[in-house]
């Protein structure tokens, strides 16, 4: 069983009853104000930092309860390291005249306060100029959607002062959550070694950067194929968690299409872990929505529950779904019955929802009640 640590109060009893019990001759009780009882409480607290800091060593002392650097450490002897945060980058088009160009390093502001840096010249042709840029911010507060607005910091002789966001390269993301990191520590303790098995692709995909769940499909594409499904939940927010970016291999991989995008950033981080042989094809799952209607709400139909339940479910996606996967009635059932709703009705679906094909992958789409307005 687990070593009960004393309490302060125990402790600060503890300390008095040795002074009362230690022998000191005419010392029966001692006074609440008076030196001894000071020194009492005073060394009561000391042993309580004490055992306050043996017991965060221990919590150090295995990877299933480490912290911060600690956890870092542990997971640096099997090669694990926290996902640090990324930059967004992406390409943006401005009118232009002539042969004007953005030189390399202007700055320029997109919607919604994000600074970014031009990373190289700006190309220019038929009256527009093209430019690829790299938020100054790293992290998910640096994402933004096409057709967001971009004004040049500075004017630039030649080219429109406003233009419009048309590529995403790349999503940023933030520096990987402590419990997400640990439970990739674990996976790596638990693992009995990497040798292209389907939970080694998973482990790799998961260690890029933006990247929260992973699939793999053997001979998903034919004989000697590696099909990964990658979902970047938080850094790529705003398209549902979907890569951005197209499906393919890694660069100077000639058997398949090359990647773009998030799609490519995994393939080039995989290529260099695979066993020499495997054409590894890193795809986004198709979404697939799953509508729900739910009545019999009575007492409970109201906008904060219609919210919950909407939460409930999106979780529920999340954690159940999968390319190619299945949901269970009682899957839904569980996830709005911890609610705490006084009854519900899902009238539809009603039978198990399941993936159309490999790369199919069930998500929620809307939600109504009886009257089929959606929530």
């Amino acid at each position: 069983m687990a070593y009960p640590r004393p309490t302060l109060s125990q402790l600060r009893q503890q300390a008095l009853q040795d002074v009362v019990s230690g022998g000191i001759p005419g010392v029966v009780a001692v006074l609440r104000f008076s030196v001894l009882y000071v020194l009492a409480m005073v060394l009561a607290g000391l042993a309580w930092l004490h055992y306050g800091y043996i017991d965060w060593v221990s919590l150090q002392s295995v990877p299933w309860t480490a912290t911060d650097e600690y956890l870092a450490a542990w997971g640096a002897l099997k090669g694990v390291y926290r996902k640090g945060a990324t930059a967004a980058t992406g390409t943006a088009t401005f009118p232009a005249t002539g042969t004007s160009t953005i030189p390399a390093g202007t700055q320029f502001a997109l919607q919604g306060g994000v600074l970014a840096t031009a990373t190289a010249e700006s190309v220019t042709a038929d009256g527009t100029t093209v430019v690829s840029w790299t938020a100054s911010t790293s992290g998910s507060a640096g994402n933004v959607t096409l057709g967001t607005i971009a004004t040049l910091s500075s004017p630039v002789p030649g080219i429109q002062t406003s233009g419009t966001v048309t590529g995403v390269t790349v999503s940023g993301a933030d520096i990987e959550d402590e419990d997400d990191f640990r439970t990739r520590v674990m996976d790596a303790f638990q693992a009995q070694g990497e040798d292209g098995k389907q939970a080694d692709y998973v482990d790799w995909a998961e260690a890029v950067t933006g990247v929260t769940r992973a699939w793999c499909v053997g001979n998903g594409f034919g004989a000697g194929t590696v099909v990964v499904y990658v979902m970047l939940d938080e850094a790529n927010a705003a398209t549902g968690g979907f890569p951005v970016g197209t499906d393919g291999t890694a660069a100077g991989d000639p058997r398949y299409t090359t990647a773009t995008g998030d799609q490519l950033t995994v393939a080039n981080a995989i290529q260099a872990e695979r066993p020499v042989t495997a054409l590894v094809i890193v795809c986004a799952p198709i979404a697939q929505p799953v509508d729900f209607v739910i009545t019999d709400l009575g007492t409970g139909d109201t906008t904060a529950n219609h919210a919950a339940i909407k939460t409930a479910l999106a979780d529920m996606f999340r954690r159940k779904s999968a390319p190619g996967g299945t949901i269970n009635p009682n899957d839904w059932q569980e996830a709005i019955a911890a609610i705490g709703l006084d009854s519900f009705e899902v009238q539809s679906p009603t039978d198990p929802v399941v993936g159309a094909n490999q790369g199919s992958m069930p998500v929620l789409g809307t939600v109504s009640g009886a009257d089929g307005v959606a929530w």
